[in-house]
């Protein structure tokens, strides 16, 4: 129900026990360590510290190289495990480096191929958009007024044909040999009329001479536009065949990069323990934070890693002696719950020692979500999308918070299918007797079959008395906090505190009484002044009470009359607030309600639109209107029931002044 105990750590070991300290300390994964450098002030401290700074540098920037490597073939390093570090040895970072240079270099020349087929392959596409719009028109060399090629016939030396094709490269040219006689090759020519003047120079050069174009014109046309397929699936192929050498070389070093990667990840995890070391001429000395239940066994690691060479201090969060630092948060939670962390988490960590909320929003948001979308058969669309989306994501460590976004979309799904059976719709159909209400035949007007729900005024009042619930859960809960906290005032003199919980038990016995009565009286003057004139008289002393402690020295000038004045305003302000804030967080609850119904009555609208054809038409209509809904509404539904927590429950007790509790492990986050 609390964050997890913690204990703050001081610990003193040898220097030559260094190295055996770090890895049990990090085979252990449990400490988030903090800075010791005000204990010492030497210069020999301050060199070590740079040194070890330096080399976690080199060490997780050649990580990178060899992680952006590996990436190219799709392969992602798993995180150490403790195998790994039982086999940890020193990674040569520049005999590392060069040989990624080496490769890079290998690669790099692939790739440039691959730009220069590339750019024969543009010039290529280049001609084949002209033939797509004028075609191929043998009348003469300026065959179309509109057309941007040129087509042209000539012969050269045989022994200088072969040189054509690099004299022209860096032209869009495509050309096709007609035939060869007497050492003279008969060519056509297809290029681009801009550079008419820049081809014909090159081909000067080679001795070329235009000659009439061939009597069978339609035979060369054929193998013109032929051999442009044929050359650029050539050079497809090409491209194909480049990249598959490129991961290839990749991959035969896929094995050895992974190795290295490990054991580089290794190496930068005992680094950056150690870049918190603070050493003296023999001796080294750190700390930090651990959750209270490692306590004894984080001691017998370090004194089996020190053959007892070793001196412990511990520390309790609240604790004066030991070194002043924010008492991480650790939110230990069964993993069922971890997709209601997540949105705990992104709202804010909870301040150390206060309530962790997870377990209540996980009832809450799912009752929430529930009753705003209540059918079974959709819910069981998103049982099967969270569920798929999970298996999909399971090994993709780098995607947690997706992977908990699954999670819970199932358990969104299930709430649904519990609520819809329920409420007896199935894909927006009564299949069976509802087990609590006909939520569609109040929305519809035709009754709920259950005394007590007649119209929708009655779900109206449903969703308040439950946000009502949840609203006096969140003062509870900020009770608790208070009295952990030993804030006795706040306990009493606030808002969120005794007085206004007292004062809004009241305003919701007045609001009974006058609906009971038709509005036309109120409770006694007795009772009224008891439940709500009393805690609003004693909320007044709030202010003098913080006066008189706190700030009467820096007041004392303002005079009697306006300090009273000062202390009536914010009373009145503060009563104003409280009747203003809880009213609206409460009729909030109500858009749970507004949603329900909307929900129903787009599922009877498609209802009715289906009616409206028939057969396969009708059918299409029902998977299309329950597509539609569990994709909007499903959102609508996640996004207002996450809402109402953070502002509506949240707001009542949630301290979020907390920081993670982040230690040093095997599988901490690159």
């Amino acid at each position: 129900m609390f964050t997890t105990p913690m204990t703050q750590l001081f610990a003193v070991v040898l220097s030559k026990d260094r190295e055996r300290v770090t890895e049990a300390l990090l085979r252990e994964g449990v400490m988030q360590f903090v800075s010791t450098s005000e204990l010492n002030s030497s210069d020999t401290e301050e060199v070590a510290s740079q040194e070890s700074s330096a080399s976690l540098t080199v060490l997780s920037d050649l990580r990178k190289r060899v992680e952006e490597v590996l990436h190219t073939i799709d392969v992602v390093p798993r995180c150490p495990e403790e195998a790994d570090l039982g086999r940890r040895v020193n990674v040569d970072a520049e005999k590392e480096n060069q040989h990624l240079d080496h490769l890079e270099r290998e690669r790099e020349a692939l790739r440039e191929r691959q730009r220069a087929i590339q750019q024969e392959v543009v010039k290529l596409e280049d001609i084949q958009r002209q033939v797509s719009l004028y075609g191929l028109d043998f009348s003469g060399p300026a065959s179309s007024v509109h057309s941007l090629l040129r087509i042209e016939a000539g012969k050269m030396a045989a022994s200088s044909a072969g040189q054509l094709d690099d004299v022209l490269k860096d032209f869009p040219v495509l050309r096709i040999t007609v035939g060869v006689e007497h050492d003279q090759a008969y060519l056509l020519l297809l290029f681009m009329k801009r550079d008419r003047e820049a081809v014909h120079r090159q081909l000067s050069r080679l001795g070329w001479t235009e000659v009439k174009l061939p009597e069978q014109q339609a035979t060369v046309k054929e193998d013109l536009l032929g051999q442009l397929s044929a050359k650029m699936q050539s050079l497809t192929d090409e491209q194909h065949r480049l990249h598959d050498q490129i991961a290839g070389k990749v991959r035969k070093e896929a094995e050895r990069l992974t190795t290295i990667w490990t054991q580089l990840r290794v190496n930068e995890l005992c680094l950056k323990i150690q870049t918190y070391f603070e050493s003296l001429s023999r001796t080294v000395l750190f700390a930090g934070w651990v959750p209270s239940s490692k306590q004894t066994m984080i001691t017998e690691r370090i004194t089996a890693a020190t053959e007892g060479r070793c001196y412990f201090e511990w520390h309790p969060a609240d604790s004066k002696d030991g070194i002043e630092s924010e008492v991480p948060v650790q939110l230990q939670n069964p993993r069922v719950f971890a997709p209601f962390e997540m949105l705990v988490s992104n709202f804010a960590i909870p301040k150390y020692g206060t309530i962790d909320p997870t377990p209540f929003v996980m009832v809450v948001y799912l009752c929430m979500f529930g009753l705003m979308f209540a059918d079974a058969g959709q819910g069981l669309v998103l049982v099967c999308a969270g569920v798929g989306g999970a298996k999909l994501l399971k090994r993709r460590e780098h995607k947690t918070n997706l992977y908990n976004l699954m999670w819970l979309i199932f358990w969104c799904g299930l709430s649904s299918i519990v609520f819809g059976v329920l409420f007896g719709s199935y894909f927006g159909a009564g299949l069976f007797k509802p087990l609590w209400f006909d939520f569609h035949g109040v929305v519809s007007g035709h009754g709920s079959g259950r005394a007590g729900i007649n119209n929708i005024r009655d779900i109206l009042i449903i969703t308040i008395y439950f946000g009502i619930s949840v609203i006096f859960i969140g003062l509870l809960f900020n009770w608790i906090n208070m009295i952990r906290e030993r804030d006795w005032l706040e306990l009493v003199f606030s808002k969120g505190g005794i007085l206004g919980g007292w004062i809004y038990a009241g305003g919701i016995y007045i609001a009974m009484y006058l609906v009971e009565h038709d509005y036309k009286s109120f409770p006694g003057g007795g009772e009224l002044f008891l439940l709500a004139g009393l805690p609003a008289a004693l909320l007044f002393i709030k202010e003098p009470w913080h006066y008189f402690r706190h700030g009467r020295d820096s007041n004392q000038n303002d005079g009697m009359v306006f300090t009273f004045l000062n202390f009536l305003m914010k009373w009145v302000v503060e009563l104003l607030e409280i009747f203003s804030e809880y009213l609206s967080n409460t009729l909030s609850f109500m858009r749970v309600a507004g949603l329900g119904i909307a929900h129903v009555s787009l599922m009877v609208s498609f209802a009715a639109m289906a009616e409206m054809t028939s057969g396969i038409f009708s059918i299409v209509v029902l998977i299309l209107g329950n597509g539609l809904v569990i994709c909007l509404e499903g959102l609508l539904a996640g996004v207002q029931a996450l809402r109402l927590n953070y502002y509506e429950f949240f707001s009542k007790f949630f301290h979020g002044a907390g920081t993670l509790h982040v230690p040093i492990s095997l599988n901490s986050k690159l």
